[in-house]
């Protein structure tokens, strides 16, 4: 689905990666989320350099270092309460 006109995009990708990384997972490889949003926002994401290329069979993507600080950020301000 595309993403529709006067979306504010920004804001959109940071919510989408605070939202893909509570799924997240580190192992030796790295840390992979599941890929459980929208193809066009997970593109958004990766033109950000936040995650890996999402396109191909696995069921994961990889999450950049960038990525994880970042969701880590968007987390605090967008999903912690005041109290």
């Amino acid at each position: 689905m595309p993403i529709p006109e006067n979306t504010d995009e920004e804001k959109l990708a940071e919510i989408a990666l605070a939202i893909l990384c509570l799924s997240a997972e580190t192992d030796k490889l790295g840390t992979r989320a599941w890929k459980g949003i929208d193809w066009d926002v997970m593109d958004l994401l990766y033109k950000r350099g936040w995650i890996g290329n999402p396109v191909g069979k696995a069921k994961s993507v990889i999450v950049t270092e960038e990525g994880l600080e970042k969701a880590q950020e968007f987390q605090k301000k967008y999903f912690r309460s005041e109290s």
